[in-house]
């Protein structure tokens, strides 16, 4: 018995070009960012028949999840997991404000992740457990079925790598980009990543 786990980022925000440390600020989707979502939607419809559909509490990961739902023909939940991390203090500040304001700390973060705690935030620990918290209710609420989790691209990472067992060291090795689709089956011999990043169905946006 093989359980399906679709997980997708939302699509495309201000903030992302200069990039921003956005967590938890609420960005509305652009029109750029529901067209994808639109895609987005199209494509896992026409491969999957998912029986729940799960999505972070901001805006753009619940409108990005009701275009799925809309294409599947049912509703999406609210789970607060599925959250960004809370970058404190650095949030909706820009990367390169951070790196001229403290070098040390964002080369640290751009190097070794899971040694930063954000100042008046989070760790990537403290997102591994809302992670593992939420793997655990999907795997024991969704055995055998085709779960869609729409996140951002910190706690898809954390997300991935929790459920391969692997170090939170590997967050940069993920590619996360709007819209995608990655893909975690899991079965009787553990999971299995099946689909990273991909984003054919996005091409013309």
């Amino acid at each position: 018995m093989t359980t399906t786990l679709i997980i997708a980022r939302h699509g495309h925000v201000e903030g992302l070009h200069p990039e921003r440390f956005r967590g938890r600020m609420e960005i509305p989707l652009s029109s750029k960012g529901e067209q994808q979502a639109r895609a987005l939607a199209a494509a896992v419809s026409a491969f999957a028949r998912p029986t729940a559909i799960y999505t972070s509490d901001l805006g753009r990961c619940i409108a990005t999840g009701a275009e799925i739902a809309r294409a599947c023909a049912m509703t999406a939940e609210v789970r607060p997991e599925l959250a960004d991390i809370h970058y404190g203090a650095w949030q909706w500040r820009t990367h390169s404000e951070i790196e001229a304001e403290d070098p040390q700390t964002y080369a640290l973060w751009r190097s070794a992740p899971h040694l930063v705690r954000f100042p008046d935030g989070e760790s990537l620990q403290d997102l591994a457990v809302r992670a593992a918290d939420l793997l655990r209710f999907v795997l024991a609420r969704h055995q055998g079925e085709t779960i869609v989790l729409v996140g951002h691209d910190s706690v898809n990472r954390v997300l991935i790598g929790h459920a391969l067992d692997l170090p939170a060291g590997v967050y940069w090795k993920f590619a996360q980009d709007p819209c995608n689709i990655s893909i975690v089956e899991w079965s009787a011999g553990g999971p299995k990543l099946v689909r990273l990043n991909e984003v054919s169905h996005l091409k013309g946006i």
